[in-house]
């Protein structure tokens, strides 16, 4: 069996001379234009003449950097307003970190040439430096690396007095890290995100991938992650282990591992890219010939599921087999037992029923439900009311209304976002009848 398969679902100079004399393409307008327009977006008040000057003196102005960073984290004129007006003692605190860019461009170009020494292979690309609103400290699109400066340049006097929550407690944990001091290593593991291949959208994928560009920067400048969570999964290395292992297949599960602060029982964000780490740790480490081995790690295409999961197997890091931790995770996930109203696949359904029920094997959380479409398609759903739909008191069963034809076929998905309190998913079930003449 495939695991992957059924694995469900991270500025230009200012003159063409200066572009011309850094080795690396090492883009900085951004951070200009930004601050050219922030001065005079503090001095106005109206809403509507705020905009127009983020746009037309920033964004307007932009490198391809910038748009195509704004097009990834889908960031607007009106979300820079609102983190400007927000915002201003700390964007004022960040203001000279942001303006040292040009002065790193030297040390980036030395960090490339490490990255080179052990991965000759190496392709050219360009870095751009950019102001975003907070979304990221460092993103890749084809051949350019995308830094957000408001991120990965602030270190520990940086003021986040103007946030509050988790919001709060991730700046602070993030800029004691004093992320300027580490932005070479920062912009090495993106460039190397530029030599990999497609990323495929499943939480072991992107933990390698991720953990790849984590692995081999650090391994290139000889020098440790400043990547929080590498730490904190190293000193608690089963237990995050232990979690991964269990929920590696749960669908539309990222957010807990990747990129965001969502709540897990660590209370630490981005633990996927531990997780990558160490398989990319544990492999380079058996590996013999240790060129071959950077090379299969950066190269690997992860829409070849045959290769991935070799990959997996010969580091030697999980508990046990792929297969056996995908049967460990089907033998939990809940199910459907039946429907109440009348046995699945009947085929002379009383039109009159005015309500399907569907009991589950165990009694599942009350909050997440989901229904879809069948293989027929919309054609062939039952009309229903979205405001009659209910659990069962011991969330052991929930009922949909439905409106039914006589002499007609239908369909409903009862998806896996359906789950239990612990976020295991269900099983997805489809119910296929038809009603009688």
């Amino acid at each position: 069996m495939k695991i992957i398969r059924f694995i469900i679902l991270i500025g230009m100079a200012t003159s063409c001379q200066t572009e011309e004399k850094s080795p690396i393409n090492v883009m900085t307008s951004d951070i200009d234009h930004f601050w050219t327009a922030y001065d005079l977006i503090i001095k106005e008040s109206d809403s509507l003449k705020r905009i127009q000057l983020i746009d037309s003196l920033y964004i307007q102005q932009g490198s391809i950097g910038l748009k195509k960073i704004m097009e990834v984290r889908e960031y607007s004129a009106e979300e820079y307003i609102q983190m400007i007006t927000s915002y201003p003692n700390f964007l004022s605190s960040l203001r000279q970190n942001t303006l040292k860019s040009n002065e790193l461009a030297n040390e980036l170009s030395t960090g490339i040439e490490k990255l080179k020494a052990v991965y000759p292979n190496l392709k050219p690309a360009k870095i751009y430096f950019t102001i975003g609103c907070m979304r990221s400290n460092g993103t890749t699109i084809d051949s350019l690396v995308l830094i957000g400066s408001e991120l990965a340049m602030a270190d520990q006097q940086t003021n986040i007095s103007e946030f509050d929550g988790a919001t709060k407690e991730w700046l602070e944990t993030f800029f004691n890290s004093n992320p300027i001091d580490n932005l070479v290593l920062l912009n090495v593991h993106e460039y190397i995100h530029t030599q990999q291949k497609t990323q495929v959208n499943n939480l072991l994928s992107i933990a390698i991938r991720e953990g790849v560009a984590e692995f081999v920067s650090t391994l290139a400048m000889e020098m440790p992650s400043a990547t929080p969570s590498i730490a904190y999964g190293k000193n608690n290395a089963q237990g995050v282990l232990e979690k991964f292992e269990l929920e590696m297949f749960y669908p539309n599960n990222q957010s807990k591992w990747f990129w965001s602060n969502y709540p897990n029982e660590f209370g630490v964000r981005d633990l996927g890219y531990y997780i990558g780490y160490q398989l990319c740790e544990y492999y380079y480490t058996q590996a013999e010939d240790k060129e071959k081995a950077i090379k299969r790690m950066i190269e690997l295409d992860y829409t070849n599921e045959v290769e991935v999961e070799d990959f997996v197997e010969q580091t030697r890091y999980f508990s046990t087999s792929l297969d056996s931790l995908y049967q460990r995770f089907e033998n939990k996930r809940p199910y459907v037992t039946g429907i109440r109203q009348f046995e699945n696949n009947s085929m002379n359904v009383d039109a009159g029923i005015r309500q399907i029920t569907i009991d589950f094997s165990e009694p599942l959380n009350g909050h997440n439900t989901g229904v879809d479409f069948g293989e027929l398609g919309q054609d062939y759903f039952p009309k229903n009311d979205v405001t009659k739909r209910f659990w069962s008191e011991d969330k052991a069963s929930w009922t949909i209304s439905v409106e039914l034809d006589p002499g007609k076929h239908y369909q409903l998905l009862i998806s896996n976002n359906f789950r239990t309190s612990e976020d295991i998913p269900l099983k997805p079930y489809l119910i296929d009848f038809s009603t009688a003449n």
